[in-house]
């Protein structure tokens, strides 16, 4: 572990690996939901996070557009601006297949020479004296090698994007980039025998050059 100083208003100043043992464990949220309220823009919904809630909920993505999420991000809704997947007894209705932000929290990720490493928050997490637990666990992502490349091609990817983004002024020229997007990656199609890294990776360099990002 490494110590960053950039973080150390918001982080034990550490940087964990995936192996690494963290102070993140919450032994249970004891119906807390406090990190579940007032995050629309902090939690960022990837390509992945969509195909997870689409296939749990058995619903089009269509159907959670303005309903359940405002891409990229989640929705909040009501005066307490709660996120739309909390039920009425504040638990997460897809908690199994929650967003990946959502899964890290109360760590974060932090990107460095085409990888990135792990800081846990300090002081966002109201329940106190948090436990010890190995990253791994607390994340909980299957087939984590394969996520973590996903991860950082879709990093790399709207890095570019937004740089590209940067010099195109036409409202038409940006509708049409975003329909590129929300056709090519959220409402992609997954046969049985294919995964959604695999389907991903086969599309990722296609959608690139319709776009023109090197």
């Amino acid at each position: 572990m490494k110590s960053i100083n950039i973080l150390d208003e918001i982080s034990d100043g550490k940087l964990y690996d995936i192996k690494d043992i963290v102070k993140a464990d919450t032994c249970g949220c004891d119906g807390c939901s406090d990190c579940c309220h007032d995050v629309g823009e902090l939690v960022v919904l990837t390509p992945f996070d969509i195909y997870e809630m689409v296939n749990y909920l058995g619903v089009e993505f269509d159907k959670l557009l303005g309903d359940k999420i405002l891409l990229p991000y989640l929705k909040m809704q009501d005066k307490d601006k709660r996120c739309s997947f909390l039920n009425m007894e504040n638990r997460c209705m897809i908690h199994s297949k929650r967003p990946n932000i959502c899964r890290l929290f109360p760590l974060g990720r932090v990107y460095q020479d085409d990888d990135f490493k792990y800081f846990l928050q300090v002081g966002n997490c109201p329940k106190e004296d948090l436990k010890d637990v190995k990253v791994e666990n607390w994340i909980g992502i299957e087939n984590y090698d394969e996520n973590k490349r996903f991860i950082l091609e879709w990093y790399k990817f709207i890095k570019a994007l937004t740089f590209r983004l940067k010099f195109v002024r036409d409202e038409k020229e940006i509708e049409e980039i975003n329909q590129i997007l929300l056709d090519s990656f959220y409402r992609i199609k997954i046969n049985e025998e294919e995964s959604f890294y695999s389907v991903f990776l086969k599309e990722l360099p296609n959608t690139k050059n319709r776009l023109g990002i090197i």
